[in-house]
């Protein structure tokens, strides 16, 4: 599919593609770290919503401001800043999620002076009374704040159309993971990994056209006689992913992704906004309403719930928990999520990772060993 090579070719440098599409459109782009930063008033802003990941490169700057044993996602991201390389950001958006990230804030603001810098607080405890109404008040305020950086006047009308597009994104990656879902060989995971990355980077406006394109064919590719599928379904757990490599080690391992609950997979794109509603209370319900990550809470058993229902309704035979190194929040988390699969029958595995992967030959021994075990 055609969709796929262009997906690949802003993987390759998506800073390079940025910098060109801001260029082109003459839009101010605004970084990101987190699926809680509101892509939709950033949208009706005017502007280009970007999100982060860590750095490729050799940690040097980064350390004079934090400590080894911050996780790989923000001192990469300080690097590259430091670095030069996200210069072409003209605004940067904190929600306050784990320690790290609101400290990143604090040092971004401090010693990356050439954009501008806004924090979101949203509540932690989306399950009290006053959960909606803070969250709602907290949203609008940052519609104001950003009005302001960017010197215009955000409308309701701009915040719907910029939902309407959003609202489409979702949908389509909605649809391809539940195709996928049902017939795991007509898409490759690592195929599934750049279409959710490069829609967190590209113009949204064509991100929604190309994946309802990629959508639409797969419902195609779907109606043909399915082939025995060999390959054992294997369900992915964690905060951020990455890297594309951990879904081709698993095929080749003899298993199949069929699924996740990454924020930078199905939690980015979960749950779709009232389009006749109030715009910014719309956007708070979706918040509110959507699993939670580890930084928010609803519920003691919340995220255990989930995370065994998905397993279930993908029929995965075992789930691979992927953390990044350090990331305290996940790393509480899963002795609960684990005992929760264990009770369940779903057999699972710890991967910690850093920004860049162990030795392939590794990887690829602790895949076979636990695909061979389920």
């Amino acid at each position: 599919m055609k969709q796929i090579e262009e997906c690949y070719q802003i993987l390759k440098d998506p800073n390079g593609y940025v910098k060109r599409f801001k260029a082109e459109s003459g839009r101010k782009v605004i970084g990101t770290f987190c699926s809680y930063a509101p892509e939709e008033i950033i949208l009706a802003a005017g502007a280009h919503p970007f999100r982060l990941f860590g750095s490729g490169e050799k940690i040097r700057l980064a350390e004079a401001h934090l400590q080894s044993y911050c996780c790989s996602l923000v001192r990469g991201a300080l690097e590259d800043a430091l670095g030069g390389r996200l210069a072409f950001l003209d605004g940067v958006v904190f929600p306050h999620t784990c320690d790290s990230i609101q400290r990143l804030s604090d040092i971004w603001r401090l010693n990356v002076p050439a954009c501008f810098h806004l924090d979101l607080i949203l509540p932690v405890k989306l399950d009290t009374d006053g959960a909606r109404q803070y969250m709602i008040d907290v949203l609008r305020r940052f519609r104001g704040e950003l009005g302001e950086k960017l010197s215009v006047t955000i409308s309701d009308e701009e915040l719907r159309a910029a939902i309407r597009i959003c609202n489409r994104i979702r949908a389509a990656l909605t649809r391809i993971y539940a195709l996928k879902g049902e017939r795991p060989e007509i898409l490759k995971g690592s195929v599934l990994y750049a279409l959710v990355r490069a829609a967190m980077i590209m113009d949204r406006t064509r991100a929604a056209s190309f994946l309802e394109e990629v959508a639409a064919e797969m419902e195609k590719e779907s109606t043909s006689k399915a082939a025995a599928w060999p390959k054992k379904r294997i369900f992915l757990s964690g905060g951020v992913c990455n890297h594309p490599d951990i879904y081709t080690i698993i095929e080749e391992a003899g298993g199949e992704v069929v699924g996740d609950d990454f924020c930078t997979g199905s939690r980015y794109f979960s749950g779709l906004i009232d389009e006749k509603a109030d715009p910014v209370t719309a956007i708070a319900d979706r918040y509110l309403e959507r699993v939670v990550c580890p930084a928010k809470h609803r519920g003691l058993t919340n995220r255990a719930d989930h995370l065994v229902r998905l397993a279930r309704e993908k029929q995965a035979r075992g789930v691979i928990f992927f953390l990044l190194k350090f990331c305290d929040p996940h790393a509480f988390d899963y002795p609960y999520l684990k005992e929760a699969l264990d009770q369940a029958g779903v057999p699972s595995m710890l991967l910690e990772v850093e920004d860049r992967l162990s030795a392939d030959g590794q990887l690829r021994t602790r895949f076979e060993a636990f695909v061979e075990m389920i």
